[in-house]
């Protein structure tokens, strides 16, 4: 798909506070969340179609249900999250790594929003630290960030304690929702703010708060997407704060 691109005066203002930033040698960290902000599809999820169809895991007779009952308990869907990497509990890294990246090239072509591709090389060629920072499991978003030239370790998300290489079913915390994915950053960056966040729904809204200079709130879902609902709160949020504003289609 065509996505639309950013607007030209984008550019000139990112130039400009990337300069800015240089001159008076401040440390430049950029913050992303994930599926939706990067590319067009929920690669969390994605990866848990895939270890159900490929029966990966022990999972309960209807692991949707399960799943989506456990993110409306309490209105907390954090549990939900963490389950999604418990159930690989026992498992090598190596292995569900290497299930996600497969699970990753089912998604063909891989849905990536040019234009944050193209913000993330530029902000690599001027020596910007990049986090994606994602409510998905960790492992389930790794080959994203690959495939837009970054490394596992730019990803922060959840995931268990590793054990002699073997994944655990003790969740790390905090857990990267809402303002847990800003307290993670934090415990990653020594308390370094970003100086840019940009997500795509009001579950990024603490995360682009944080960010000193720029707020990007993107959105691509159709109104019958269930992402809509969620992309349009950011929206609100972002014009009442004067943000920078993008729909991708």
């Amino acid at each position: 798909m065509n996505y639309k691109p950013f607007p030209a005066d984008f550019w000139t203002e990112i130039e400009n506070i990337i300069q800015s930033l240089k001159a008076n040698n401040h440390q430049m960290i950029a913050a992303f969340d994930a599926d939706g902000t990067l590319w067009d599809t929920d690669l969390g999820e994605n990866f848990f179609q895939y270890q159900i169809d490929q029966k990966h895991v022990p999972l309960p007779a209807e692991p949707w249900d399960y799943y989506l009952s456990l993110k409306k308990k309490n209105n907390d869907p954090r549990e939900a999250y963490a389950w999604l990497a418990q159930i690989n509990k026992g498992l090598s890294l190596q292995q569900v790594r290497t299930w996600s990246q497969q699970a990753f090239e089912t998604v063909q072509p891989p849905p990536i929003f040019s234009e944050q591709k193209k913000l993330i090389d530029l902000f690599l060629k001027h020596g910007v630290q990049i986090y994606i920072i994602t409510a998905s499991v960790k492992w389930a978003v790794e080959p994203g960030a690959r495939a837009l030239g970054l490394t596992d370790d730019n990803v922060i998300g959840v995931e268990t304690l590793i054990e002699k290489d073997l994944i655990s079913d003790q969740a790390v915390l905090p857990i990267t929702y809402r303002s847990g994915k800003v307290e993670a950053l934090l415990k990653k960056t020594r308390n370094v703010k970003p100086f840019f966040a940009s997500g795509n729904t009001s579950g990024d809204i603490e995360l682009l708060e944080a960010a000193t200079h720029m707020q990007l709130a993107v959105s691509a879902a159709s109104r019958d997407d269930k992402l809509f609902r969620a992309e349009s709160e950011l929206m609100a949020v972002a014009e009442k704060n004067n943000w920078k504003r993008h729909r991708f289609i």
